[in-house]
C-alpha cells in the first residue's frame, strides 16, 4: 500500500488539530492545580477552618472563570489595544480553547490570595474580591503585558514567558496586601509584638498539595509552548514552540528541585532543623522563580534561580512575620510574590547567549514591569479590601473567628467526630467533651 503525500489543506488540518489538542491537555493539567492549592491551603490552616478554605477554592474557580468569560477577557483586550472583545463574541468556537487556557492562568492568580487571608476573611468579602480580580485587576496586568506588550526599555521588551510575575508575583503581592488590610488572626501576636506560631492541622495535606501543584506546573510552564507544529511559508511541516520545549522542561525541573534544597539549607542554617513546610514551599518557590524565564534560561541559571528562590523563602517569611507584622497564613508572598519578582529580574543575567542585546536595558525593562504590576496590584487590592473593611464586611467577628469559619460561615464541621463544645482551647478553637478510646465519656 502506497501512502499519498499529504496535501497542504490536510497538513493545515493536522497542525490545527494537534495544537488544539495539546493546549486542551495542558489546560486540564493546569486546572488540576486547584486540587493542589486546596490541599496545600487546607493543610496549613487549623482544623476549624478547613471547610472554609476548601469552599473558597471551589468558588474561586466557579465565580472567577465565569466573570473572566463575560468581562475579564474583554477588559484585557481593551487594555491591550484591541477594543473590548469579550470571550462570548466569537464566530470561531475553537477560539474558546485559547480563552480557557488564559482562564486557568487567571484563576491561579485569584486562588493564591485565599491562602493569605485564611482564618478571618468573610466569604462574601473574598468572593467580592475574586469577582473584581477576574474582571479588572488581573486582566489589566495581562493587558499591559501579554496583550499589549507596552513595557520595554532601550529596545528590550519585558519578558514573562508563563506568568512568573504576571500571575504568581501579582497573586502573591495581592495576598500580602489583603492580609495587611485585614490584620492578623487572633492570638498571632502578643502585646509586645512577638509572634506566636499557629501551625496548620495537616502536614500530609500540605505536602500532597505541593506535589499536585508541581505536577500541574508542567502544564503551566511546558504548556505555554503552545504550538507543537507549524507550517513554513513553503508549506513544510516544522516544529512550532516545541523547538525549545526541552529547555522549558529541564529548567522547570531543575529550579523546582533546587528550590526545595535552597529552602532546606537556609532553614537548617537558621535553626538546626530541616522544616518540612519550608521544604515544600521552597519547592514551589523554585517553580515560581523560573516561571517567567524557563524558555531562555541556561542550565546553570536554573540551578541559580531555583536555589535563590528557595533560599529567600525562610528569610522573607521571617521578615514579613516579624518586621512587617503581617499574618500571611500560607506564606503566599515569599512563595509567589518575592520569588516571582526575583526570577523575573534575573532574566538577562541567566539567559542563553544572544537572547538579549543589552543586559542593562533588559534588566530595566524587567524592573519597570515588576514595579508597574506590583504598584497596580497594591493600589487596586488595597482599595477593594479597605472599602470592604470600612463597611464592616471584610472580617468575621471575633466570636466567629474563635468558633471557626467552618461552623460560622458554612454550618459544617470538617471533622464532625470531634464535635463542638463550649470549652475554648489555647489556639482559639472550641474543644469537644473528652472522648475515651473505648467510646465512653468522662462521666461513665
Amino acid at each position: 500500500m502506497v501512502l499519498e503525500p499529504l496535501q497542504a489543506s490536510d497538513l493545515e488540518t493536522l497542525v490545527t488539530g494537534v495544537n488544539l489538542l495539546w493546549v486542551l491537555v495542558v489546560t486540564f493539567l493546569i486546572f488540576f492545580m486547584h486540587a493542589g492549592f486546596a490541599m496545600l491551603e487546607a493543610g496549613q490552616v487549623r482544623s476549624k477552618n478547613v471547610a472554609n478554605q476548601l469552599t473558597k477554592n471551589l468558588l474561586t474557580w466557579s465565580v472567577g472563570v465565569t466573570v473572566f468569560f463575560v468581562i475579564g477577557a474583554g477588559f484585557s483586550s481593551l487594555v491591550g489595544g484591541s477594543g473590548f472583545v469579550p470571550a462570548f463574541q466569537t464566530s470561531d468556537p475553537n477560539s474558546w480553547v485559547s480563552w480557557l487556557f488564559g482562564a486557568v492562568f487567571a484563576m491561579t492568580a485569584a486562588t493564591i490570595v485565599s491562602g493569605a487571608v485564611a482564618g478571618r476573611a468573610k466569604l462574601r468579602a473574598y468572593i467580592t474580591y475574586t469577582f473584581l480580580l477576574a474582571a479588572v485587576i488581573y486582566p489589566f496586568v495581562t493587558g499591559i503585558t501579554w496583550a499589549g506588550a507596552y513595557i520595554s526599555f532601550g529596545g528590550e521588551a519585558f519578558h514573562d514567558f508563563a506568568g512568573g510575575m504576571i500571575v504568581h508575583g501579582m497573586g502573591g503581592i495581592a495576598g500580602l496586601t489583603a492580609a495587611y488590610v485585614l490584620g492578623p488572626r487572633m492570638g498571632r501576636y502578643n502585646d509586645d509584638g512577638s509572634a506566636n506560631v499557629i501551625p496548620g492541622h495537616s502536614l500530609t495535606f500540605a505536602v500532597l498539595g505541593t506535589l499536585i501543584l508541581a505536577f500541574g506546573w508542567y502544564g503551566f510552564n511546558v504548556g505555554t509552548a503552545a504550538s507543537v507544529f507549524a507550517l513554513s511559508e513553503s508549506g513544510e511541516l516544522t516544529l512550532g514552540a516545541f523547538s525549545y520545549v526541552g529547555r522549558v522542561a529541564m529548567t522547570t525541573t531543575i529550579a523546582m528541585a533546587c528550590g526545595a534544597i535552597g529552602a532546606a539549607a537556609v532553614a537548617w542554617a537558621k535553626t538546626g532543623k530541616v522544616d518540612t513546610l519550608y521544604v515544600a514551599n521552597g519547592l514551589l518557590a523554585g517553580l515560581v522563580g523560573i516561571t517567567a524565564i524557563p524558555d531562555t534560561t541556561t542550565w546553570w541559571g536554573a540551578f541559580l534561580v531555583g536555589g535563590l528562590a528557595g533560599a529567600q523563602l525562610p528569610i522573607v517569611f521571617g521578615f514579613v512575620e516579624k518586621r512587617l507584622k503581617i499574618d500571611d497564613v500560607c506564606a503566599v508572598f515569599p512563595v509567589h510574590g518575592s520569588a516571582g519578582v526575583l526570577g523575573t529580574l534575573m532574566f538577562p543575567f541567566v539567559a542563553t547567549p544572544g537572547t538579549v542585546g543589552s543586559v542593562a536595558n533588559a534588566f530595566i525593562a524587567q524592573l519597570i514591569g515588576v514595579v508597574a504590576i506590583a504598584g497596580w496590584t497594591i493600589v487596586a487590592t488595597g482599595a477593594v479590601w479597605a472599602v470592604l473593611k470600612a463597611v464592616g464586611q471584610a472580617r468575621v467577628t471575633p466570636e466567629h473567628e474563635q468558633e471557626g469559619l467552618d461552623v460560622s460561615e458554612h454550618g459544617v464541621e470538617t471533622y464532625p467526630e470531634f464535635g463542638s463544645g463550649d470549652s475554648v482551647v489555647a489556639d482559639g478553637g472550641i474543644m469537644n467533651e473528652e472522648v475515651r478510646t473505648d467510646g465512653g465519656s468522662k462521666d461513665d
